[in-house]
């Protein structure tokens, strides 16, 4: 299969199965989305709900929740991985935002990057999700499949990003990203995963990543 129709039909498939990709993660405005992705790392998005659910009934803004303090942080998202130190900072980082800020989260890579405890992929949700700007944030699902569809040699999650931005449109890198996160999920997981029985794979053939 050509690569030209390898992409078209990724881009058919994962439009079929996933037409309205919800964005994984309960929130209501740029902080608690941020608060949210910053918990996620090793941690399931359904986690991460349960333990934001309660969290930001107490604490919904970076004031709130530097009044409530990083022991306090630390009590309430215990079941997420590494919840010590993104207990401390998430209270660093809303300490920030109300001492720089004025309380509200920074719209550029440079500023949301300088925040403790957010990296690129953080920001790249940020941008995307919270403020509609392009961006492709690549996570684990996303840099797995790139990989095993040879849409990129996989080497470092930067080459991933950029190979994919090069395939898709700015204005679609927001569903696709969703998209093959859920598609990764569902049917392309990293463990036991049976190329044979892939919507994809089974088609356009996969590598062993």
């Amino acid at each position: 299969m050509k690569r030209t129709e390898k992409i078209a039909f990724i881009n058919q498939k994962l439009d079929e199965l996933f037409p309205n990709p919800p964005i994984p993660l309960n929130f209501k405005d740029p902080y608690t989305l941020l608060v949210a992705v910053a918990l996620s790392a090793q941690c399931t998005d359904a986690r991460v709900n349960v333990v934001t659910k309660e969290l930001f009934k107490v604490a919904d803004t970076p004031a709130k929740m530097v009044a409530l303090g990083v022991e306090k942080i630390a009590e309430y998202i215990k079941t997420c991985g590494l919840y010590q130190n993104k207990s401390k900072n998430i209270f660093k980082l809303s300490q920030i935002l109300v001492e720089k800020y004025n309380g509200e989260v920074p719209r550029t890579f440079e500023e949301l990057e300088a925040l403790p405890g957010v990296g690129h992929k953080t920001a790249s949700v940020m941008m995307i999700h919270a403020f509609k700007t392009p961006a492709f944030p690549v996570d684990t699902h996303i840099h797995r499949l790139a990989a095993r569809w040879g849409l990129s040699d996989g080497s470092t999650v930067e080459k991933t990003e950029a190979d994919l931005k090069k395939i898709f449109p700015p204005e679609d890198w927001e569903k696709k990203h969703l998209q093959i996160i859920l598609f990764g999920r569902t049917y392309c997981k990293a463990m036991g995963h049976k190329p044979e029985h892939c919507p994809i794979c089974s088609v356009i053939g996969c590598k062993t990543k």
